[in-house]
């Protein structure tokens, strides 16, 4: 039996949330993880249409791009259209999934999807995203506390470096002090300066997990007043990251890839911002409404960027900056993710029922 919670394990196998925006709302956001699923359909929204779609054709589970209850609420009644689509779902005992950005971001997700029908080469992440921050963790301690101290921050969570565990550096040296006092000093005597053999320990800690590697070096440290620092580092850039970049097979003229774009997307209509008759070989991509990767592009010194939407004076700063723009539509750029995530459960499942909804439609038209 598969069961939402399989599936919804599945899922973020292939599109793990991490990978999704700080500000999205990602994940099972409707329905019972122990609950059987037979029936799976996928969609780009929830809407009125594909709400009633999964419903009639007994779906116990929606893996939609765009998320449901996407903003927080305070109250969920049939007074609202999205109220009375999640009530109605809840009744019919339908769950709802949702990848979003993650599903833009991953390997084999949407963007790549994009370069692939393009035939990029070369594709990278046009906006890499940064490992997570991390601190230097500087401590100098005696020789009979060098052990307990280190073995206190490893186990806090400080000294991990890629695949390998309590990571530290040991250098020899001379501390000195002068207790007043005040003072109970572990070491020597208040009164006078004293100089004591010690070992400057450092090691890398999650930037997250700096009071509590703190708190932990001061347990296990004889001294009354440790000295020790702590460096903020410089973000590393990941292997992971946003949107997609890469070259076309051969030079191709901005008219040109337009059609061709407006063809293999199936657009409703494709807005074009350059000369159509310049040629084109460095691409940039970014499904949706990409206007935020802009600057990502120029940076990128791409020749064109495809997306689905972006404002009006965005699309005054790219040609003013030289950068091309091709806009098959918001559809147009995330309609074929969802089609190939239905493909993707069916190959995973093929006992069970898994469709791309049919009443989807652009809600935006061409005359």
């Amino acid at each position: 039996m598969i069961t939402v919670a399989a599936a919804v394990e599945f899922l973020e196998q292939g599109t793990p949330l991490g990978l999704a925006a700080d500000w999205d709302n990602v994940g099972l956001l409707l329905g019972d993880p122990a609950a059987e699923v037979q029936r799976i359909m996928t969609c780009l929204t929830v809407t009125p249409a594909s709400a009633a779609e999964a419903i009639e054709k007994s779906a116990q589970l929606i893996v939609t791009h765009h998320p449901i209850l996407f903003r927080p609420v305070k109250r969920l009644t049939s007074a609202t259209t999205e109220g009375r689509m999640v009530l109605a779902l809840a009744r019919a005992g339908v769950a709802v999934f949702s990848p979003h950005t993650a599903f833009d971001n991953a390997g084999g997700g949407i963007n790549e999807l994009l370069a692939s029908r393009f035939e990029l080469r070369d594709v990278a992440p046009l906006r890499r995203r940064t490992g997570p921050r991390e601190c230097k963790l500087v401590v100098f301690v005696p020789d009979t506390d060098l052990a307990r101290v280190s073995d206190a921050l490893f186990a806090a969570g400080a000294g991990n470096i890629g695949q390998y565990s309590q990571c530290s550096f040991r250098l020899a040296g001379t501390g000195t002090f002068f207790g007043s006092e005040a003072t109970q000093p572990s070491v020597g005597q208040k009164g006078r300066r004293e100089e004591v053999r010690e070992w400057r320990l450092e090691a890398i800690c999650p930037e997250g997990a700096v009071e509590r590697a703190v708190a932990a070096m001061r347990r296990a440290h004889s001294y009354e007043e440790p000295a020790y620092d702590v460096y903020p580092l410089q973000p590393k850039s990941s292997a992971d990251g946003e949107g997609r970049i890469g070259r076309l097979p051969r030079p191709t003229r901005l008219g040109e890839l337009g059609q061709r774009a407006k063809a293999l997307l199936k657009s409703q209509g494709l807005g074009l911002v350059g000369d159509p008759d310049k040629l084109m070989e460095k691409v940039a991509i970014a499904c949706g409404a990409g206007g935020e990767f802009l600057g990502d592009a120029v940076r990128a010194q791409a020749d064109v960027f495809i997306t689905g939407e972006v404002r009006f004076h965005d699309a005054l700063s790219a040609q003013a900056k030289g950068l091309a723009l091709l806009l098959p539509g918001h559809y147009a750029t995330e309609r074929l993710g969802v089609e190939a995530l239905a493909e993707r459960l069916q190959r995973q499942w093929p006992d069970i029922e898994v469709w791309a909804s049919g009443r989807e439609q652009d809600p935006v038209h061409s005359m």
